[in-house]
């Protein structure tokens, strides 16, 4: 089980929130399905180059600001 948990209405925001910090991420690279957070991390640790632990914070840190549009 994930370390997180997203519906996909924050998913939207959160989406938009990681395209701006990565604006190289593609709507394609970025689909996801709620339930599937760990296929989604899985995948933005391969697209980001970085760890499990520095996603799951950028994730959880979009999340508690989910109305900010900063991330």
């Amino acid at each position: 089980m994930a370390e997180i948990s997203i519906s996909n209405k924050e998913w939207e925001r959160v989406k938009l929130k990681v395209q701006r910090k990565y604006n190289s991420l593609t709507d394609e690279q970025l689909q996801y399905t709620e339930g599937n957070e760990n296929d989604l991390i899985e995948r933005l640790m391969k697209l980001v180059d970085r760890n499990r632990e520095y996603v799951v914070f950028t994730l959880k840190k979009a999340l508690v600001n989910i109305d900010n549009n900063r991330l």
